[in-house]
């Protein structure tokens, strides 16, 4: 009798024990904001819900170049918000051990609608893509489980792990869900093209202009509300002879995919300089001067381009007009997606 009481009194004491535990785990909820007209997100919440602790999590470890080798390289390293997180004015990003690596670093903002990631799609899922970079030679030159042994020694980790999860346990994927939450509120809907389809602001004459040339010319590839339609096209680029890189073909095997690279989206694409999956284009009159004289089709290019793009000195005028309409400052400046006690400094971006 006194043994089954005692093993009473501990199944209520593991239960006290797991009720309070639970109770005391209570991350404040955040509601992902979805834009007025827009679609419902492709990223599945249900498994990763947001919170204040996750997100602030993810953007601690965002921001930390810990999650590199010789810790001089975190993942804003590639990715800075004054750029809409892209490299600002550097064609290919500088990595570990003097290194370069073999592509543009993109814009990263409403990823939330985003399927797959790298600019060829090698990458399925936004959980899974920070490994990517963390690990390549040329990018972080880390392995996780480094990555791990050095958040493990840090306190202030371990309560911040505790405080988004429910536990100090640090493993790869609880790194992976907090980057995530982060980067999924990288949300960019703010700039004057918005206010304007808003009815809150109104183009003037230029951007009208620009916008109803974009509409004939553009939108095919590069569909509102993201411009972009997600897919991956052969644009005429020749490949570079040091690069040597495929696109495509080199996550499919398929020659039909050779040379094809996703379609970026232009939203701030004023401030994210230079352009291509390589960084060819310093400027946008650079990118014109692509689609209407210097593309190099061969049999796979997108039929849509495959004829050049014919373009007017006064039609690249009121496009670029436009273009800048896609700007988002709020996003830009967002103390939210700034390092803590970051001040962020406004930047002038004049494309010649």
């Amino acid at each position: 009798m006194k043994k089954l009481f005692i093993i009473t009194f501990l199944v209520v004491l593991v239960t006290v024990f797991i009720s309070w535990t639970n109770y005391s785990f209570k991350p404040k909820p955040v509601k992902f904001f979805i834009p007025k007209e827009w679609p419902q997100p492709i990223y599945d919440f249900k498994h990763n819900p947001l919170t204040e602790e996750g997100i602030e999590l993810g953007k601690q470890l965002f921001y930390d170049g810990r999650l590199s080798k010789d810790g001089n390289f975190s993942c804003a390293s590639c990715h800075q918000q004054f750029a809409a997180f892209s490299t600002y004015e550097h064609n290919l990003s500088h990595g570990y051990n003097n290194s370069l690596t073999s592509r543009n670093a993109p814009a990263l903002q409403n990823l939330a609608w985003v399927k797959e990631f790298m600019q060829d799609g090698g990458i399925n899922h936004l959980d899974v893509q920070p490994i990517a970079p963390i690990t390549n030679e040329h990018e972080m030159g880390e392995n996780l489980d480094s990555v791990i042994a050095k958040l493990k020694t840090d306190a202030a980790y371990k309560k911040m792990f505790k405080a988004a999860f429910g536990n100090e346990e640090i493993n790869t994927q609880k790194i992976m869900k907090a980057l995530s939450q982060f980067m999924l509120t990288l949300v960019s809907a703010n700039s004057k093209y918005d206010r304007v389809m808003r009815g809150q602001a109104s183009f003037i004459l230029p951007e009208q202009l620009g916008y109803d040339i974009f509409k004939k010319k553009c939108s095919s590839c590069h569909p509102e509300p993201f411009f972009t339609d997600f897919s991956y096209r052969n644009i005429g680029m020749p490949v570079d002879d040091y690069l040597k890189d495929e696109g495509r073909k080199k996550i499919t095997g398929l020659a039909s995919d050779s040379l094809k690279f996703r379609v970026p989206s232009l939203r701030n694409v004023a401030v994210s300089a230079p352009y291509g999956h390589d960084g060819r284009f310093f400027s946008l009159y650079n990118v014109f001067e692509h689609y209407r004289k210097n593309m190099k089709p061969d049999k796979y290019t997108d039929s849509l381009v495959k004829n050049k793009l014919p373009l007017s000195n006064f039609e690249i005028g009121q496009l670029t007009a436009f273009l800048y309409t896609l700007t988002d400052s709020s996003f830009l400046r967002n103390p939210a997606l700034a390092p803590t006690g970051y001040e962020i400094t406004p930047i002038f971006i004049h494309n010649h």
